[in-house]
């Protein structure tokens, strides 16, 4: 009688432990699917904000690939230096001037693709009246680079219809003059994509009667 009053105290018992582990084994899945969820949830998080930083920097560098690279500027058209192979002034009376210069163009190129340019005439000016010209010939000017060209032009007062200025400026010992072109031509960009650039020049030539040397030379 003893053993089967035991029995019967212990089997409840038994059972009870048995439904707390099932209990507890539920609870337990249950935290690990929430955790589960939340790490999968966190890494979604995280590619995305991988995905939108690298589209950010993708963006950044199109962006400043257009605005540098491919951004294609207008060359500039300059004179950049003279000298004089033959010099000859007459006298405040009889004003008259006659040069022979020799000059270096200079076509800088400040894209990241050549610049070719077509055969242009620079014209001379001594207070709007035209005294000379200098051919430049077709070439190129390459990448970020500038294309040095030298031209030489016989410069005459003889088209002058009055000396009145020319003799003030044979007292004061200086004389200006302007160069003028235009530069027309086409710029290349990664060997493929083509766009037409003119350059202007407009240039203003110091001559110093003195020395005989050109003693300044300003560009817009």
């Amino acid at each position: 009688m003893a053993d089967r009053r035991n029995d019967q105290q212990v089997h409840p018992l038994s059972q009870n432990y048995n439904r707390d582990a099932v209990s507890n084994f539920k609870r337990d899945e249950e935290s690990a699917s929430r955790e589960s969820d939340e790490i999968r949830r966190k890494k979604r998080i995280r590619y995305l904000a991988y995905f939108a930083a690298f589209v950010v920097f993708q963006t950044s560098i199109i962006v400043l690939f257009s605005l540098t690279v491919m951004k294609i500027k207008t060359p500039k058209f300059r004179v950049q230096s003279a000298t004089f192979e033959t010099f000859n002034v007459g006298t405040a009376t009889n004003a008259s001037f006659n040069f022979r210069m020799n000059a270096e163009v200079g076509v800088k190129n400040n894209n990241f693709g050549t610049y070719k340019f077509q055969n242009s005439t620079i014209s001379f000016f001594y207070d709007g009246t035209p005294i000379g010209e200098a051919m430049v010939p077709d070439s190129k000017s390459g990448w970020l680079s500038t294309k040095k060209l030298n031209v030489a032009v016989d410069l005459s007062s003889n088209n002058l219809t009055s000396n009145s200025q020319l003799e003030n400026d044979l007292n004061s010992g200086v004389l200006k003059l302007n160069a003028q072109s235009k530069l027309s031509g086409k710029v290349t960009l990664t060997f493929m994509f083509k766009k037409k650039k003119s350059t202007n020049m407009d240039c203003t030539i110091t001559v110093g009667f003195a020395d005989r040397v050109v003693r300044d030379i300003n560009c817009m």
